[in-house]
């Protein structure tokens, strides 16, 4: 048995940024972006059709942390009254952002509360601001799904925030605003994508409908990903990565991320290696972790790899090579006895926990660090 649902009306394609100024239908609205002069024109694009927003809060930093999102719900405060929408125009911090500020219009302390209780405590408010999802990067799937990542950077703790109604009501994809990504940027977001769709499918949530999003995100990335980075101009190349990017968000819309991205908070918590990084250097020996496992996983993971699967996590390791990820922690500065503990740590972990494959078998993939033969 199982179930899919989404509730997200997806508008997709080059020059659809136009739309938002409809989307916006006359409301008063707040922005939520970056603070570069791009973003700053896509602002002044926006309002020069939807009008002048009420508020703009364009000093997004990289994985939006406590401090931040404290000054971003508290900037709500100083209007009469709330904002009846909110564009998110940006990448997954951008996003991520948005809807912590949508549901903390009462203020960051009770959103803090209700993560550090994990909701027991701290009283949200019945509904949340809703929210125009306008992604610019191709990797987060975020424009798509109900929850927000949080960072307490202060002590190293990483939360994640999930509401039905923080579920964008229209996210607006438009390729046209991707151009701007610089290689590292194309690299990450386009691995990170990557990710959910895999993820996706090792996992204990899947079904048919999220497994085909998977499978169809995955093979655009591993196809286009490296013609793109040769060509960062190619509009065709970066359709087929924003399509990816938002096939991949409507597969772990239902089933989450899995053992991968459990992995990587303390990677990026302690080390500081950008998302995308983070969660896709361990893929392949997680897809080792799971070859076997369950049929219709197998199934679904030959689509991607073909009939070999041993053969399919190597050529997997290969690609990320091309990028430069190396599939051995040290690299990124990790100490072994850290890298074991944190193992552990990530098998028991909430994303952990979504992984279909034995412990056992993760541990002797896993444990020891060092570099993989071969």
């Amino acid at each position: 048995m199982w179930s899919y649902h989404n509730p997200v009306s997806i508008h997709f394609g080059a020059g659809e940024f136009d739309r938002v100024s409809s989307l916006v239908d006359g409301r008063p609205y707040a922005i939520v972006t970056y603070g570069d002069t791009y973003f700053s024109k896509l602002c002044e694009k926006l309002a020069a059709k939807a009008g002048t927003p009420m508020l703009t809060i364009n000093d997004v930093t990289p994985n939006p942390h406590f401090n931040f999102l404290s000054d971003a719900c508290d900037s709500l405060q100083f209007h009469d009254q709330l904002p009846e929408v909110i564009v998110a125009i940006g990448g997954g911090s951008v996003l991520d952002a948005a809807k912590v500020t949508a549901v903390g219009k009462g203020g960051f302390d009770s959103v803090r509360q209700h993560l550090e209780t994990n909701g027991s405590s701290g009283t949200l408010p019945s509904q949340a601001i809703p929210i125009i999802a306008v992604p610019t990067t191709h990797g987060t799937g975020s424009e798509v799904t109900s929850w927000a990542t949080v960072w307490d950077t202060s002590n190293a703790r990483k939360f994640s925030l999930a509401r039905y109604d923080l579920y964008p009501t229209d996210a607006v994809i438009d390729p046209e605003l991707m151009r701007e990504l610089p290689l590292d940027q194309t690299i990450s977001t386009g691995l990170d994508a990557l990710s959910h769709a895999l993820e996706s499918i090792w996992n204990i949530n899947a079904n048919p409908i999220s497994a085909n999003f998977s499978v169809r995100a995955a093979t655009l990335v591993l196809d286009h990903l490296a013609p793109l980075s040769r060509d960062l101009d190619d509009i065709g190349l970066r359709s087929h990565l924003a399509e990816a990017s938002t096939l991949a968000g409507m597969a772990f819309s239902n089933t989450r991320t899995a053992l991968a991205h459990s992995l990587s908070y303390p990677v990026t918590l302690h080390h500081g290696v950008p998302h995308g990084i983070a969660c896709s250097f361990t893929l392949a020996d997680v897809m080792r972790s799971a070859i076997g496992v369950s049929p219709d996983c197998d199934n679904y993971l030959r689509q991607v790899f073909g009939d070999d699967l041993d053969d399919g996590a190597d050529r997997l390791n290969q690609f990320l090579s091309e990028f430069g990820v190396s599939d051995d922690p040290a690299s990124f500065g990790v100490d072994p006895g850290a890298w074991q503990s944190w193992v552990d740590d990530a098998i028991d972990g909430a994303r952990g926990k979504n992984f279909i494959g034995p412990r056992d078998r993760v541990q002797n993939i896993f444990i020891p660090l060092g570099p993989k033969p071969g």
